[in-house]
């Protein structure tokens, strides 16, 4: 047997999860479209008008200025990221993008509880949800699982 024949079958015993190449859903695909146009939406709101990030009752300033900005960049950063990954079609790297915005929006969420945004909790989460799920199924495992960290199996 020939030293491709070898690693042909093995390959066949044990196919990898995660295939690099293999196309991307259209949902993983929508939800990551939808990831990007959200987290533009908040940069943009963030960096023209900020006063949409407070209650009513709370004062604009400086800081709050600040602190819009640093929200403004990160969502642009992640929201060009998840677009250049998307239009690349590079399945494991969208898969850590997702897994990655899916997290932010899990600790966005907690924040929301402990400050008692709770109209807005269950929104977040959801998304939160959406962006794990789509992930679980770019890298063929949810993200607690080692697998899903790994190159290979």
């Amino acid at each position: 047997m020939s030293t491709e024949e070898s690693r042909n079958k093995s390959v066949q015993a044990n196919p990898p999860s995660f295939r690099e190449h293999s196309a991307i859903g259209w949902w993983p695909k929508a939800i990551a479209f939808l990831g990007a146009l959200l987290l533009a939406a908040g940069a943009f709101i963030a960096l023209f008008h900020p006063v949409m990030l407070v209650s009513a009752h709370d004062e604009m300033n400086g800081a709050v200025h600040i602190y819009a900005g640093y929200l403004a960049s990160r969502n642009l950063a992640l929201a060009i990221m998840l677009l250049a990954v998307l239009s690349l079609g590079a399945r494991r790297k969208l898969s850590n993008l997702l897994l990655l915005v899916g997290l932010i929006q899990l600790l966005d969420a907690g924040m929301d509880v402990i400050e008692g945004r709770w109209p807005i909790v269950a929104g977040v989460v959801a998304l939160a949800v959406l962006f794990l799920a789509a992930s679980r199924s770019l890298s063929g495992y949810p993200f607690w699982n080692i697998q899903a960290w790994k190159e290979t199996d």
